[in-house]
């Protein structure tokens, strides 16, 4: 790699970005570019350009001139910074994270889905796997799904795709490499030379007893974002036990007010702690590629499941803080609203959440047909709801039980009072709005064929981020990466045989 210099941009808009001895020219940092003639935005989409940053000069060289003048750094940091994307504007918006590599050391959910989140912006997701066993998940089903008599055969050994894998890692590249080994460490320091982002869900310390720490990376990429995801953070007592969604639930506080409150305590039903701690730890990189930008230097990220889960905990820990409140459990209730909960019809489940008294009045009103319960000193307003709580509910309990749950969510729609019925993941699916807004998407799987997925739920200007990539079967891209990576096809079949790779 040729040698490149930190400098400002000559842009003047404060963004670090890196000069090149073959381009003789600052690259584009990828903010502010203008048309000094006509002072407007140029297309940064523009597939034919590559546009120097300058206020005083716009220095626009055909694409096919920069690539065939560079061409062995192709694969490198520099040029992958360089390269504007050429996805088109059809989109919405582009990929924003395009030209941004990030080495996927992660396993299970918390990691997986922040890595996912940032491989759906754009970014080139490599996932690093153990190389028999891969990713815990893989392992995990039945369900899975079914292997296509079409499928690659060199993924004839492997198992089915479990539904749990296919989850959360699409838009990925999966390799396998065992870095216990000498041999298979040189593999993850040249991927670490080359990647911008370094995600990790090993136990605080295990990293750095094999050579890929903060500080043995940070040696080898002053650059990079390290981020690291654990049960409990990089310090303090905890900081070597290891991380499960449902022990951090129980442990810091969720699980205490999670169930109905004549039960024990309850679980979510699905890995909520994981989930939140894969969007922080998602936010968080962004905030560190900024940073980059504006400083040259690197950011080692602590993102944990602990204090996620404190922080998930809200106005329920903003009580307790603030005014010594302790929590209990409500089961769908609101401690502090009523009517709000779930309530059973004939046949179903509707909950009603009616938050304040013009709200109570309609329900009372329009319908439940009980105006008289609106003008009750009882039920008057809210203070005298939580007061009476569970004479209300008995009452619209008892309404509720005489029609079955269609009825009601006819009388209860378009009134303003807040409902909705108690759906199975089937009728979630079959839910009109899914079908209006688009919000799975099917893609073509090598090995499972035609896979149905949630789509990524956020839109830019109307349009979703593309699913690039199904999500890989194991060691799919292994040989694909270590060419890029510099090694030849006879160290890659060596390296296989040794099962390092």
């Amino acid at each position: 790699m040729q040698k490149r210099c930190q400098v400002q941009c000559p842009c003047h808009c404060r963004h670090w970005t890196w000069t090149s001895a073959t381009l003789f020219t600052p690259l584009l940092c990828s903010y502010q570019v203008r048309n000094t003639s006509t002072s407007s935005s140029l297309c940064l989409l523009d597939p034919d350009y590559y546009i120097c940053c300058t206020r005083s000069t716009e220095m626009i060289l055909s694409r096919y001139r920069v690539l065939s003048t560079v061409t062995r750094l192709a694969n490198s940091r520099l040029i992958r910074r360089s390269l504007i994307s050429t996805q088109s504007n059809d989109q919405g918006i582009p990929p924003p994270l395009t030209g941004i590599r990030v080495l996927d050391l992660t396993r299970v959910l918390a990691g997986p889905s922040c890595t996912m989140l940032l491989a759906d912006m754009g970014a080139d997701v490599i996932k690093v796997e153990e190389v028999t066993r891969g990713d815990d998940t893989r392992s995990w089903l039945p369900p899975s799904a079914p292997v296509s008599p079409n499928s690659p055969k060199e993924s004839s050994h492997l198992p089915p795709e479990s539904a749990y894998f296919l989850a959360v890692n699409r838009n990925k590249r999966s390799i396998t490499v065992n870095f216990k080994d000498p041999a298979g460490l040189e593999v993850m320091r040249r991927l670490v030379r080359s990647s911008d982002v370094l995600v990790e869900n090993f136990i605080a310390g295990k990293l750095s007893g094999m050579g890929l720490g903060w500080e043995d990376c940070k040696a080898l990429n002053p650059q990079l974002v390290y981020a690291s995801i654990t049960g409990y953070g990089q310090t303090g007592p905890f900081r070597e036990a290891a991380g499960y969604d449902v022990i951090i639930e129980a442990e810091a506080g969720l699980m205490h007010i999670t169930g109905e409150p004549d039960r024990p305590p309850s679980k979510v039903g699905v890995a909520v702690t994981d989930l939140m701690t894969g969007l922080y730890a998602h936010g968080a990189i962004l905030a560190g590629l900024r940073s980059v930008q504006h400083t040259g230097k690197g950011v080692w990220i602590d993102c944990n499941l602990f204090e996620t889960q404190l922080a998930g905990l809200a106005n329920i820990a903003s009580n307790y803080l603030i005014a010594g409140k302790e929590a209990s459990r409500h089961g769908t209730a609101h401690p502090s609203i009523v009517p709000y909960q779930v309530f059973p019809c004939k046949d179903g489940f509707l909950m009603i959440g009616a938050g304040n008294d013009k709200q109570f009045r309609l329900l009372a009103e329009r319908i439940l047909e009980k105006p008289e319960l609106a003008d009750d000193a009882r039920f008057a307003n809210n203070v005298s709801r939580v007061a009476n709580r569970e004479a209300l509910v008995n009452i619209i309990t008892q309404v509720l039980q005489r029609h079955e749950r269609d009825y009601w969510i006819e009388r209860f729609t378009g009134l303003g009072v807040p409902f909705g019925p108690i759906n199975n993941i089937q009728q979630s699916f079959a839910h009109p709005q899914v079908g209006a807004r688009q919000a799975t998407v099917e893609v073509d799987h090598p090995r499972a064929g035609k896979v149905r997925m949630v789509a990524p739920p956020v839109t830019y200007n109307g349009k979703r981020m593309p699913v690039r990539r199904p999500p890989p079967w194991l060691s799919q891209h292994t040989k694909e990466v270590m060419m890029e990576l510099g090694y030849s096809q006879n160290e890659i079949a060596e390296l296989r045989a040794r099962q390092i790779i």
